[in-house]
């Protein structure tokens, strides 16, 4: 029996051709994909010459070869156009290069590079370009747009320049499988879904992000395809989005992250979140023993501090809790504020170290709780009093 092959047309000779990966579930051994993921690649068929735009995961290599040859016959494929060389978009393209032998990878220097370490594709087979060279299709024009660091530092943009559809590869993606491929055809989850994942892809580069932001407005795309998630439709939903997530305003919130053994730092918390709630700031709290990552890394985007609380183990951080200080050095947050609290019983150990960890952050840090045993009356006050004390300092920073 015959099965169906799916692609879907973004305009005339410009089709999608990637895969869902419905049951995938962690990326990179760290970040949950509830939702699964996908893989998209883009045929741009020109009167003279055709290009891919990407590739897919290991795994998939004959799902992506079977829905090109629906369009095209792979060998007629002149250039495979490597945005990013992470193997999610570019591990199978060895196996286009199989079936299209004539067919060169275009990609930046850096790029070109990283293909022959990471892929094996030699120098000869590569096409090397700079940033605003072009590749006439017949009919169909790519300029290319290097973006270094969005998020490896031979990521580059392609500008499909007469249907203005921009490929931005992991920029403006989001992990999210969906039989439905526009972003006006899923859910409200959508938006969501693309906080949480630049959150984790994209926040640390908060600098080179605002560069490529600047670079994907000045494109005046009618359409963004990136290479993970729903394509938009209605771009500007994605970029007002990523405007407001890498330089607007930080809301009037405090994340409060903590782990507790013996529930006497979550006592602390309580109060903690009360006194920061009490001053009109949003107090975000996350159990770290139960709590997926990704979504305290989502809270993170827009908060202007962070609270982090642990018991003391062995005369340190409890772990938990230094696998989160770790991740908030890892992605780079824009918050300007920070405290700690925390208990011990017969030894301290954990307000030391969350001091040394958060002063690097350049966060201001405003207060250590640390107190011994189980909190009575005047313990919670002065987590009360912290609560206020962070939540009063919001308001100032936010004015």
């Amino acid at each position: 029996m015959e099965t169906a092959v799916k692609t879907v047309e973004l305009a005339p000779g410009i089709i999608w051709v990637g895969v869902e990966d419905w049951n995938r579930r962690f990326f990179d051994a760290l970040i949950p994909l509830p939702r699964g993921t996908s893989y998209n690649a883009y045929l741009v068929v020109g009167r003279s010459r055709i290009a891919l735009i990407d590739t897919v995961a290991p795994g998939f290599e004959d799902q992506l070869i079977a829905k090109i040859r629906v369009v095209v016959p792979p060998e007629r494929i002149d250039y495979v156009v490597m945005n990013h060389a992470e193997p999610d978009h570019a591990g199978a393209i060895p196996a286009v290069m199989s079936a299209a032998p004539k067919a060169q990878v275009v990609a930046t220097k850096k790029g070109v590079e990283i293909a022959g370490a990471l892929h094996r594709i030699p120098e000869s087979q590569c096409l090397t370009i700079r940033d605003g060279d072009t590749l006439d299709l017949g009919g169909k024009t790519l300029r290319f747009l290097e973006a270094p660091w969005l998020h490896w530092p031979e990521t580059m943009f392609t500008l499909a320049i007469e249907d203005q559809i921009l490929f931005p590869c992991d920029f403006f993606g989001s992990h999210m499988a969906s039989d439905r491929l526009f972003d006006d055809e899923v859910s409200d989850v959508l938006i969501p879904e693309a906080k949480r994942y630049y959150a984790e892809i994209m926040m640390p580069f908060t600098r080179m992000v605002t560069a490529g932001l600047d670079k994907a407005k000045n494109s005046a795309p009618k359409i963004i395809a990136p290479s993970h998630g729903p394509v938009y439709r209605r771009p500007e939903r994605i970029l007002e989005a990523y405007e407001k997530w890498s330089r607007g305003r930080l809301a009037a919130k405090a994340v409060v992250m903590y782990v507790s053994m013996w529930r006497s730092t979550a006592h602390l918390a309580t109060a903690v979140i009360s006194g920061i709630s009490a001053e009109g700031v949003e107090a975000v709290p996350f159990d770290l023993s139960t709590s997926d990552i990704s979504h305290v890394a989502s809270e993170l985007v827009d908060a202007s501090a962070v609270v982090l609380g642990s018991p003391t183990v062995i005369g340190g951080l409890h772990p938990t809790a230094a696998y989160a200080l770790s991740l908030l050095k890892l992605l780079r947050p824009r918050l300007k504020l920070a405290a700690f609290f925390g208990s011990y019983g017969w030894g301290g150990g954990a307000a030391t170290q969350a001091r040394t960890l958060l002063e690097p952050t350049g966060c201001e840090l405003l207060g250590v709780l640390d107190i011994r045993g189980t909190p009575g009356e005047k313990e919670i006050a002065d987590a009360v009093l912290l609560g206020r004390k962070i939540a009063q300092r919001v308001k100032e920073t936010i004015k």
